[in-house]
């Protein structure tokens, strides 16, 4: 009887869900999963059979539709599923994009489709590739982005550039799991990152062949849209100035790199970040201030308001103007998603019908992933989503709440009990917000911002009042000339923003959550998304998940490595608790911040440096690989008994778990398990090492693969196809055993995928290594 009871609970709760026409809110859950999963997978699936596979669960969830059942949603979600794989396949075949595979330096000549200022005043570039020389690469890049740090006035957009510059591919992950901006650059269509030697040169740009088709009118479209962003960026840094402009621009165009690294770091710990994302709140304060201004304006006009519906005028005028704001933004999939849900829910109002609706967000959700389908698996669709979605599910709650309708309908309110409510409705939508984006910020940036939600609730009011809606105001004036005193009002809001980050930033509330372990990540996120969506008591289900994956977040954390190895070999760290012992006394940031987010690293422990033993005769390693060719040549030999002599030394004296250099030669390090560790900068040490150590690593490019003693041997070469490297252990014991318990982990795994099958390109045949991808 009692499993009766609860069946019939649950059916009832079901047709309840059915009545609500949620089930539709489902689509874009089940297309983003199987969007998730094609990504997630190491081999690439066949897209005539998944295309196969819709065919036949589309069909038979159509022949299934009047008999409502667990059949018929299965079939349904499993065509939604393979629908979404499908969708993701088509993504990455229409792009192609080509990733460098190899650094390089080359002369590159192209077109200047892009350029963005930074903090420094250093020009970056995003340039279209025409043709390299010195060498020619076989297989260049379609479009690269160059940081010139030249001060000669810089390149217009649209014209050509001419240079010498250093080319490498995008890089991978910092540590296994984490982010791979190499899949970023493929789905942003950018094949190689670098900078130019010395100045670039303005020529000639090239011509358009293509100027009467679609693509060629589409290029053009988007060279003069960029004009406009870059025009509209600099007129507002150079009203306002100061990081206050820098941001007022990146508000209005997305361009973020002109705002200082302090500024940028105390956003983020006072938890204000997503103001610079042109997302949901940019865009509803845009609309929604200028609604309001034309609604108003509207009813001014004497019987203009019983002759039209100036709701719905001022709507299309909203419309236009979200239309022209998404132009300018830079199409970031926070500010796609915003605009598309502004959008619908502006057009909604023209049938009369609710703006703020579930429905709407997934409709919204479905748009970007029949287009953009790689967009899931990045923090910024994931957290947009994952706000609007509870927002939108709370303000629906409230509506409904038991009660509001036995409330007075006495709308008067006097202007403290009107102010409470605004902070009341801005605490409230500030908590909701923060909550739910909470997990992505711990599972993408490992961090959270303690006191964010007073960092928000102080910030919220200005950006409310005196940002957005000056902001909006200074672009309806740009065209005439009379934006300057909008833009220093927006300034001074911003100036008062700036100061109340830092006053939250300097309370040192940032918590930094380490990696969190994927099971715990995707129950939490999936309970979220659960809660959400029912309306019934079965949004409690999505309450249980989140309980369940935060019992496992906290009884499974992920261990920490003994040993980390960058993809490039040249920082090497040795890893005890939260003390980290590295080869280099200044490690490159980008690399070595998300080590410390990530394994949650306190104390840098520098090399000790020991220039005294320097081999005499022995060169400095090479910037460029020019140069180490021509210096190879003309290198003298080393004298081998003190090389041995010098590394011997060098692996007695090291203190166990740090470093001891000889700068621009080798490193050598004992860890806590035994093993000892030789870093090599000079390729005619490798051997030596080879000869007393038990893991050698060295950036240059080997065409050995392996230390005739059994060493393990980390080079450049090899590196390149593994990606960063975590080396796991326990224990003391001696050579033999200690590299028996060695257990490697790389950050690839499998090469072929699109986005790294760049890494087993060899130049010299023009031929994929097809061994050493898997296939």
């Amino acid at each position: 009887m009692r499993t009766l009871h609860w069946r019939a609970w649950l059916k009832r709760a079901m047709a309840e869900e059915l009545a609500f026409g949620h089930s539709f809110l489902f689509v874009p859950v089940f297309l983003g999963l199987g969007s998730l999963v094609w990504f997630w997978l190491s081999w690439t699936p066949g897209l005539l059979k998944l295309a196969l596979l819709v065919c036949i669960f589309g069909m038979a969830a159509f022949a299934l539709r009047y008999r409502p059942g667990l059949l018929r949603t299965a079939t349904l979600t499993a065509a939604l599923f393979t629908a979404g794989m499908v969708l993701a396949a088509l993504e990455t075949a229409r792009l192609d994009t080509v990733l460098l595979d190899t650094p390089v330096t080359t002369m590159v000549r192209g077109t200047v489709t892009a350029r963005e200022i930074t903090d420094r005043g250093y020009w970056r570039y995003t340039v279209a590739v025409e043709r390299t020389a010195d060498p020619q690469l076989q297989r260049p890049p379609a479009k690269v982005t160059l940081l010139s740090r030249s001060g000669q006035p810089p390149v217009g957009i649209g014209g050509g550039i001419e240079g010498r510059a250093r080319l490498s591919p995008p890089s991978g992950a910092a540590l296994p799991g984490l982010n791979d901006f190499a899949f970023d650059s493929y789905f942003k269509g950018i094949g190689a990152v670098g900078y130019f030697y010395g100045k670039p040169q303005a020529v000639p740009g090239v011509e358009e062949k293509t100027g009467s088709t679609i693509a060629g009118w589409r290029a053009g479209m988007g060279e003069t849209i960029a004009r406009w962003r870059e025009a509209i960026g600099a007129r507002i840094r150079g009203t306002i100035g100061g990081d206050a402009g820098a941001i007022a621009a990146a508000l209005v165009t997305a361009e973020e790199r002109a705002i200082s690294r302090p500024a940028i770091e105390a956003l983020r710990e006072a938890g204000l970040a997503h103001v610079l994302a042109i997302s949901g709140l940019n865009m509803v304060l845009a609309a929604g201030t200028f609604l309001v201004g034309a609604r108003t304006l509207l009813s001014l006009v004497p019987g203009l308001a019983h002759r039209f519906p100036i709701k719905k005028l001022a709507c299309a005028g909203a419309l236009i103007m979200v239309f022209a704001y998404i132009l300018i933004s830079g199409g970031a999939v926070s500010a796609v998603r915003s605009w598309i849900m502004i959008s619908i829910m502006l057009v909604a109002v023209f049938f009369d019908r609710p703006s703020i609706s579930l429905r709407n967000v997934a409709l919204s959700a479905v748009i970007i992933l029949a287009i953009t389908p790689s967009a899931v698996t990045g923090p910024g669709f994931q957290m947009s989503f994952a706000a609007t979605l509870a927002l939108v599910a709370g303000y629906g709650h409230w509506r409904e709440r038991p009660g509001r309708d036995a409330l007075p309908n006495n709308r008067r309110t006097g202007p403290l009990k009107a102010a409470c409510g605004f902070l009341a409705g801005l605490l409230l939508s500030s908590f909701i917000g923060g909550m739910s984006t909470m997990i992505y910020s711990a599972g993408h940036f490992h961090r959270l911002a303690a006191y964010g939600l007073i960092g928000n609730v102080l910030a919220m009011p200005i950006i409310s009042i005196f940002v957005m809606p000056f902001a909006l105001l200074a672009m309806l004036m740009m065209p005439l000339g009379l934006d300057r005193y909008p833009l220093l009002i927006m300034g001074q809001g911003l100036d008062w923003m700036i100061s109340i980050a830092r006053m939250v930033s300097s309370w040192g509330g940032e918590v930094t959550t380490g990696r969190l372990p994927d099971h715990a990540f995707m129950l939490i996120a999936a309970g979220g998304v659960l809660a959400c969506l029912f309306r019934t008591w079965l949004a409690a289900s999505g309450l249980v998940v989140i309980a369940a994956g935060l019992a496992v977040a906290s009884t499974s954390a992920v261990g920490r490595p003994d040993v980390v190895i960058a993809e490039d070999g040249r920082l090497v760290a040795m890893i005890r608790e939260a003390k980290v012992a590295s080869n280099r006394a200044k490690p490159p940031d980008f690399v070595f911040s998300q080590w410390q987010r990530a394994l949650r690293l306190q104390d840098h422990q520098k090399p000790q440096q020991r220039p005294e033993l320097a081999i005499k005769d022995a060169a400095a390693p090479a910037s460029v690989p020019e140069e180490a060719t021509e210096r190879r040549k003309t290198r003298p030999p080393i004298d081998k008994n003190a090389a041995r002599a010098v590394i011997r030394r060098l692996l007695a004296e090291a203190v166990p778990g740090r470093f001891v250099c000889v700068p621009s030669q080798w490193c050598a390090a004992t860890a806590q398990q035994g093993w000892r560790i030789v870093t090599v900068d000079d390729a005619r040490f490798v051997g030596f090492a080879c000869e007393e150590a038990d893991i050698v690593v060295t950036p240059v490019m080997l065409r050995f693969r392996t230390c005739r003693s059994g060493a393990l041997l980390l080079s450049g070469q090899s590196l390149r196809r593994t990606g960063a490297v975590e080396i796991y252990g326990t224990g003391k014991a001696d050579k033999a055993a200690s590299r028996a318990q060695m257990r490697v982990v790389f950050a690839q795994e499998q090469l072929q995928r699109p986005w790294a099958r760049h890494r087993i390109y060899d130049w010299r045949t023009g031929l994929f290594d097809a061994h050493e991808a898997g296939e």
